[in-house]
């Protein structure tokens, strides 16, 4: 039997070690979408969460020091307060095919949230709501938006062999037609957005403006909060940090934001031009020429990643959905749109139930699974 160690991620060639594995463990895969290794590392020592959440990082080496595995352990305090919980979480987990690695990995882990005072583990998951999480169960012939997980298929089967169980799933769909949608949506928006005065904002005019951002983003918050499965508000700080990170990226080319007559946002679409085969030309890096496909595929809509869509809190249940729904079917027929990925819905929220208003298919479906540990 091989033998093989665990490594706590300490130095920064540790770190790139971490970050690059996946691009080996993938290399022959063509459905992998290789992150950007500058995020990666940004990912794992600088971002906003990590201002209240405690983290570590582990390699599995075989016995030549080569990189058999890799796994992340996070505890969110605001999460296990805000749910009554003493949960950690893991991440950035992927491994060879050799349950034994798994079981170092994991175990490991497990150990780290013991010592943390924790009772359950559970993931994949990110610090907080914004990053990439669940493992993927379904769909693994199909190519991921750039920000979901891609793993091979016996990862769950090593869950499953280590006392791991489903705590959730989410569901993706592929929706077909977005620019044609049926003509009882148009007639319904045009009733909704008559009757509450609403109208399409300006994007590109909001993100010039701070305190329009911060209007957004706290609507964004408030949007999920009650919708969205293990959400936790954000700070300030991470609101500050999604803002710069994404906003660069929407447009009213193809994205959009509904206003109240007060111009007060109640509600949003978001699309990106899909950019995960671009990124596997890129290969992790921007440089020298990754740069190059990012912005081609920024301008090609065939394909886009139906990021996120939802309304405030006080505007849910109303029909705003038709009305910017019908603003994103317009904006697609003018960029050439076929198809738009949704982003990962919880199977149980019946938000889901929009998308049968479109010709869709099931894309994926990713998992959340979870232990106890004490």
């Amino acid at each position: 039997m091989p033998e093989y160690k665990i490594v706590e991620v300490r130095s920064r060639r540790d770190l790139r070690r971490f970050v690059r594995f996946p691009d080996i463990l993938y290399k022959d895969c063509p459905q992998y979408v290789p992150a950007m290794h500058s995020d990666q590392i940004k990912s794992l020592t600088k971002v906003a969460p990590l201002q209240y959440c405690s983290a570590k990082q582990w390699l599995a080496l075989d016995a030549d020091g080569k990189v058999v595995g890799r796994i992340a352990a996070m505890v969110n305090p605001r999460y296990n307060e805000r749910y009554s919980t003493r949960r950690a979480r893991f991440g950035w987990f992927d491994v060879i095919d050799d349950l034994e690695v798994a079981r170092l990995l994991l175990n490991t882990a497990e150990k780290w949230a013991l010592e943390q005072g924790m009772d359950e583990v559970h993931g994949p998951l990110y610090y907080n709501t914004l990053g990439k999480q669940g493992m993927l169960t379904e769909g693994f012939d199909n190519i991921p938006p750039f920000n979901c997980i891609y793993n091979y298929p016996y990862y769950n089967d090593f869950m499953q062999a280590l006392g791991y169980e489903k705590e959730c799933d989410w569901v993706q769909y592929a929706i077909e037609e977005v620019a044609h949608l049926p003509e009882k949506t148009y007639r319904v928006a045009n009733i909704v957005r008559e009757r509450y005065n609403l109208h399409v904002g300006s994007i590109d005019r909001l993100k010039k403006d701070p305190v329009m951002v911060k209007k957004f983003f706290d609507m964004y918050s408030r949007s999920f909060a009650e919708t969205v499965y293990n959400f936790v508000p954000f700070t300030d700080e991470e609101i500050a940090e999604e803002a710069k990170s994404t906003l660069a990226f929407v447009s009213d080319k193809a994205s959009c934001i509904l206003m109240d007559e007060n111009e007060e946002p109640v509600a949003f679409g978001i699309l990106f031009p899909s950019i995960s085969k671009a990124l596997q030309k890129a290969r992790g890096r921007l440089f020298p020429f990754g740069w190059i496909h990012l912005l081609r595929a920024m301008h090609h809509y065939e394909v886009c990643d139906l990021m996120l869509n939802g309304a405030a809190p006080e505007w849910q249940n109303k029909g705003v959905s038709a009305v910017y729904f019908c603003d994103l079917s317009v904006k697609a027929q003018h960029n050439g749109l076929k198809i738009a990925i949704c982003n990962p819905q919880i199977e149980t929220n019946s938000a889901v139930n929009i998308w049968n208003s479109f010709q869709h298919t099931m894309f994926m479906r990713r998992r959340c699974y979870i232990k106890k540990i004490r």
